[in-house]
């Protein structure tokens, strides 16, 4: 399993300068929530050896036409260290912000694939669905790399479908109980029915390196509220044992988060990418170095 951190700074240049020390660090990856894209790109032409993810772009009202020309153009900045990870945000968000009706979920994520996936391919598509309509090429800028893709997923279907069109899964808030016992073996079903080897499972949490573990779950429930009472959240909540998102955090000192990284590779976790949060001052900046120095050993493995 490989480290890598869930960030973004305030502003573009506080989030290259976070992303360029990361990699300096000897972090893996990082990974930025939310249509992150065009930065990512931005990150990429600063960066070297880093791998990009964006976690998660909300497909509602982006065409996958319209997403699959953003993150070419990113796969060629980033020199193929790009990966996009995308989901279907929430009902709350798609109906209440955009308006729009989230309705089957699933079969529209289904055509939203169908089109992004081979479009990320440089292929050629020729699709209408019930959604979503594209006849074109993919054709990548300068012929560059293709570009891999994962789908947050939680529900079996969702997550069939994130291993027969796309590359796996990316996930938050699944701790590594949820993972062993339900998201993974979904996943290895789905592999087996499809012969794919090649998937992969990115999750993050919260992570903070404390001697309070307590306080610190405090504040993780505090910042991480509204997750708790999220659908699909809750239900992947509900499924680690995790009554709330603090129960869900990785905190401890250095052997306790060792173990929790442990586990959470033991559980099928390829990727792990780790949301810092402010649970004591100064506790940030010795979690990502804490974390940094096992990037560095499990990036060398």
């Amino acid at each position: 399993m490989k480290i890598g951190l869930n960030s973004g700074g305030p502003n573009l240049a506080r989030t290259i300068d976070d992303a360029v020390q990361a990699e300096h660090e000897g972090f893996a990856a990082y990974s930025m929530p939310g249509d992150s894209t065009s930065t990512l790109g931005l990150v990429g032409a600063r960066t070297s050896s880093i791998r990009l993810l964006t976690a998660v772009v909300p497909i509602f009202g982006l065409h996958p036409a319209s997403l699959a020309a953003q993150a070419r153009v990113a796969q060629a900045a980033a020199g193929g260290r790009f990966t996009l990870g995308i989901g279907l945000s929430h009902q709350v968000s798609v109906e209440g912000m955009l308006g729009m009706s989230f309705a089957h979920p699933a079969p529209r994520m289904k055509e939203y694939l169908r089109v992004l996936v081979p479009l990320l391919r440089g292929e050629e598509v020729d699709f209408a669905g019930d959604f979503y309509t594209y006849h074109a090429s993919g054709r990548r800028p300068d012929g560059g790399p293709t570009v891999s893709c994962v789908v947050a997923a939680l529900g079996p279907v969702m997550l069939r479908l994130c291993v027969e069109l796309a590359g796996g899964t990316i996930l938050w808030m699944a701790n590594a109980r949820a993972i062993e016992e339900y998201i993974a073996p979904h996943i290895r079903r789905a592999a087996e029915r499809t012969g794919k080897s090649d998937w992969e499972i990115v999750a993050s949490l919260p992570v903070a390196l404390t001697n309070d573990v307590a306080a610190a779950r405090e504040a993780a429930n505090r910042q991480f509220a509204n997750y708790g009472s999220l659908p699909s959240y809750r239900g992947v909540l509900d499924r680690g044992g995790a009554a709330t998102p603090g129960d869900a955090a990785l905190l401890g000192n250095e052997s306790e988060l060792d173990a929790e990284l442990d586990r959470l590779e033991r559980a099928g976790v390829t990727l792990f990418n780790a949301s810092l949060f402010r649970a004591e001052p100064g506790g940030p900046a010795r979690t990502r170095e804490f974390l940094a120095s096992r990037a560095r050993e499990r990036n060398c493995k």
